[in-house]
């Protein structure tokens, strides 16, 4: 039978995918180019806000209209199993915390064969190591989805990663709903598991995924020494979600922002040059305006390279969603509009700082026309024009930049 995985959301959710693509390889089942070409899909669903909701419902009803098999994974599969059944009665359900069921599923229903070689992951590899969080965010639904924290076994990741290197990879992701606290059920903590990965042989990258900054900062003193390790891209995604302590509060985030700030401060020195991402949520339920203007006050003060904007989204079960304090959805707009200008001001300050320099960058994927992209050691993207085989490394000559990417040229050896 040809399956095709299609995957929408986070990392973590890029991971699973490539998970149950080769659950499905090892079944006998063939790999189609495309859904259109497949027999059998796996929906890999995101919930997060309500338009990727509504945007999963719609696909779940092409596929049920197409008379495709269908199986329904990731989070809308854990908290709207519902809403799938009456979309597409026949769908099979698989939320991620039965994902050990998916290939006894697979075979009891759509029969398994010889298995066939497991395509490996290329240039770059997601590791995932966790499922769930230890956090309390008001505003939440992949809580719902993904439960308690569930940290894989270290030496299980290890292996994983061991195999990706091995399969040409060279670049790691690590990924879970927030790294930092990887390790808090086992006795172990994320900067013991890098300065593992980082002790494997090769040339290789890693990138750390999110972090909430309430666990960072619990775990600062192992992380930053490993952090440090020439193998791993210094880069952090540190979500504020906001400059308000009344609504970091409401938002149940465990931490104030000039904690945020000070955390910042010391990565920033132990790092200078490293690139800053982090994500703030415009509107949130009982925000005025001082509220948010201390969002804009804390951006101007931390200066991030990237700031992932959202407007607030209410998402069924959770507290945020019973709140009477909504907040009109034009201020919202205008206060989001306002945040992603400043974002790409900042942004824009930042990398035209770097023009002129000289970077080495490794080339992780195929850019648009006849362009490469490649990644400095801060995981800043630099555009090339210039045919390169992914996985090697280049030295570039910065030549100018916009607000997400810079570009440049090789220096010839």
């Amino acid at each position: 039978m040809k399956v095709f995985v299609e995957t929408y959301g986070c990392t973590m959710n890029q991971g699973e995918g490539r998970m149950l693509m080769d659950a499905l390889s090892s079944l006998g089942h063939e790999a189609a180019e495309n859904a259109v070409e497949a027999d059998l899909i796996v929906l890999n669903t995101c919930v997060v806000i309500k338009t990727t909701e509504n945007r999963m419902i719609k696909r779940i009803r092409e596929i049920s209209g197409q008379r495709k098999h269908l199986v329904v994974t990731g989070c809308m599969a854990s908290v709207f199993p519902d809403k799938i059944v009456k979309n597409a009665p026949y769908a099979k359900i698989v939320p991620p915390s039965q994902y050990d069921t998916f290939s006894d599923l697979v075979t009891s229903t759509f029969g398994a064969g010889p298995p066939l070689p497991i395509t490996p992951d290329g240039v770059t590899s997601i590791l995932p190591i966790a499922q769930g969080c230890v956090g309390s965010c008001t505003y939440c639904i992949t809580r719902r989805a993904r439960g308690r924290l569930a940290s894989y076994p270290e030496q299980d990741i290890i292996e994983d990663a061991k195999k990706a290197l091995a399969g040409g990879s060279r670049e790691l992701l690590v990924s879970s709903q927030d790294t930092a606290c990887y390790g808090f059920d086992q006795g172990t903590d994320l900067g013991h598991l890098l300065r593992r990965l980082t002790a494997l042989p090769g040339d290789f990258r890693i990138r750390v995924g999110m972090m909430n900054p309430d666990n960072l900062s619990k775990i600062e003193d192992s992380f930053i020494p490993a952090w440090l390790d020439g193998k791993i891209y210094k880069f952090i995604h540190l979500p504020v979600q906001s400059g308000s302590d009344h609504i970091l509060a409401e938002m149940g985030r465990g931490y104030r922002a000039a904690e945020v700030a000070r955390l910042i401060g010391r990565l920033r020195k132990a790092c200078p040059e490293m690139t800053l991402s982090t994500d703030v949520i415009a509107g949130f339920p009982g925000e005025t305006s001082d509220d948010h203007l201390e969002t804009v006050k804390l951006l101007k003060e931390i200066r991030p390279d990237i700031v992932n904007v959202t407007r607030f989204s209410s998402r069924p079960g959770t507290p945020a969603h019973r709140s009477r304090e909504k907040v009109p959805g034009r201020i919202a707009k205008d206060r989001s509009r306002e945040l992603s200008e400043l974002r790409f001001d900042i942004a824009r300050e930042i990398n035209e700082r770097l023009v002129g320099s000289t970077l080495e960058i490794l080339i992780t994927e195929v850019g648009k026309g006849d362009s490469m992209v490649g990644r400095t050691s801060t995981y800043k993207p630099v555009v090339i024009k210039k045919a390169l085989p992914l996985g090697s490394k280049a030295s570039v000559k910065i030549t100018s930049s916009t607000p997400t990417h810079l570009f440049g040229k090789c220096i010839e050896e």
